[in-house]
């Protein structure tokens, strides 16, 4: 296996690489880094964790020219954390060298930026949304970089980014050496590169990368309705020091922080609806471990790499092995062992099934009590299209697959579904949850039924009381 001095970096950069911690060059790094130090612009097919990082910052460094006072690299991330990890890692190989790095990225202080652009910099890391801003106030001039890297760049895409970032290429010059970065190769991603690079050279480390063997892996069995109350339960169980817990959307990333938060547990959420300021506020706050679990989107996790994270929560399954990996890659890192737990329902154990298989792993698994009393897959499609239950065993409210929190009545996000039926019923909809149906049946046999006494209710078409037949009783009486 090659050493970094080999692929052509310089033996001063391979000793500062050494005090690192960093020796023996990842794949990605012994395919892209002579390419890249060659000129030619590349296509790297990576996902997060494999050291795609310094497969571009190293040839960066290499070939930046220190006398120059000008603006000569410029790396797009979707996200302030991934920036911010990234500018940190040059920082560190810099930290020697008459280089200056900065960062810019929006919820950070406009006035700064503009001070530090005032000074030479030669590498700029920043979020499309920040660098238009600068662009527009023609604070960063983009018109004679020599480098332009697009990292993540199928997450950039994927959060709306497409025009941001084709407005900021277009602002550099057409000589310049274009390296992207993605984990995954959708049409729109090929569509970018096929229209703004020249001859790039392809590279892929594997597609899909089994998980670390330092991770340990469980999958447990529960039910939707059930969820809140296993992930409270396997924390209380598994204590882990600190942890990630991946939800499926902001929402449930909302209502599950809502959930552990009225039940005690030290835990903060991360997900895109957060302001930049409150985003870089819950990162530096989990990296100082002031509380213990992270509740998490992948995309706002994207870049995440936090010392000390024991364990992955899985609470809604991932949609392919791709993620599966970038998520419990989380923990275990550095030769450090970690545990990933993930939670999964009957209608998720063919997406259970299909990450096993892309991944050629067999997962452990357990069954949480209480998840066998569970309707079929065909029954909980079928809840999913229409809203009522299905038919077959009745219908309990409880928490299902896992001991029952002590505050659960109080807990929010608990009965969504239920919730959801009734919406659906107030605004005329044909969902009505079944026992809303029993209320209205026996309401309506209240009103057939006589009162004790034999004065049954009787209404004329206009709706008002049969005079005669009350006149006939009164003259009964007397």
């Amino acid at each position: 296996m090659p050493d970094f001095i080999e692929l052509g970096i310089s033996i001063e950069m391979a000793g500062i690489l050494k005090e690192n911690g960093i020796a023996v060059p990842t794949p990605i790094q012994q395919l892209a880094i002579p390419v890249v130090l060659d000129g030619k612009d590349i296509i790297a097919q990576a996902q997060t964790g494999t050291g795609k990082t310094l497969a571009f910052i190293l040839p960066i460094i290499e070939k930046i020219d220190t006398d120059a006072d000008r603006i000569q690299a410029l790396i797009v991330t979707p996200t302030r954390e991934l920036a911010l990890q990234i500018t940190s890692e040059l920082e560190k190989l810099v930290a020697s060298k008459d280089i200056s790095v900065l960062a810019v990225y929006g919820g950070q202080d406009v006035e700064k930026q503009l001070k530090k652009l005032e000074k030479r910099v030669h590498i700029v890391v920043g979020t499309p949304g920040r660098l238009l801003d600068h662009i527009r106030r023609e604070t960063v001039r983009l018109g004679e970089i020599s480098f332009l890297v697009l990292d993540e760049a199928d997450q950039m895409l994927h959060i709306g980014f497409l025009n941001e970032v084709e407005t900021i290429i277009r602002e550099t010059p057409y000589d310049r050496q274009t390296m992207l970065f993605s984990a995954t190769m959708p049409e729109d991603v090929r569509k970018l590169a096929k229209k703004h690079m020249r001859e790039p050279q392809y590279m892929q480390v594997e597609k899909t990368q089994g998980p670390a063997e330092t991770v340990n892996q469980l999958a447990v069995q529960t039910t939707d309705r059930g969820k809140q109350g296993a992930i409270m339960e396997l924390v209380r169980t598994h204590r882990p020091f600190m942890a990630v817990i991946f939800c499926r959307t902001k929402r449930r990333v909302g209502r599950l922080h809502e959930v552990l938060k009225a039940n005690g547990f030290s835990c903060e959420e991360l997900h895109g609806d957060l302001s930049q300021s409150k985003r870089e506020q819950v990162m530096k706050k989990f990296r100082d471990a002031e509380y213990q679990l992270l509740i998490a989107t992948d995309v706002a996790a994207r870049g995440l790499d936090v010392e000390g994270v024991t364990h992955v929560f899985n609470y809604d399954i991932p949609e392919d092995a791709e993620s599966y990996v970038h998520r419990i890659g989380r923990t275990g890192r550095a030769g450090t062992k970690g545990l990933a737990i993930t939670l999964f329902t009957a209608a998720d154990r063919g997406m259970l099934n299909e990450i096993e298989k892309e991944l050629n792993i067999r997962i452990k698994k357990e069954i949480m009590e209480g998840a066998k009393d569970k309707p079929s897959p065909a029954e909980s499609a079928q809840k999913s299209r229409d809203g009522r239950k299905p038919s077959g065993k009745p219908h309990h409210r409880g928490v299902q697959g896992a001991k029952k929190p002590k505050s659960e009545a109080a807990e929010p996000g608990r009965r969504d579904k239920s919730l959801q039926g009734r919406k659906q019923d107030a605004t005329g909809g044909k969902n009505r949850p079944a026992s809303q149906g029993k209320q209205q049946m026996g309401a309506g046999k209240k009103r057939d039924m006589a009162p004790r006494g034999g004065k049954a209710s009787t209404k004329q078409a206009g709706g008002s009381p049969n005079k005669s037949t009350r006149q006939g009783r009164t003259r009964g009486k007397r």
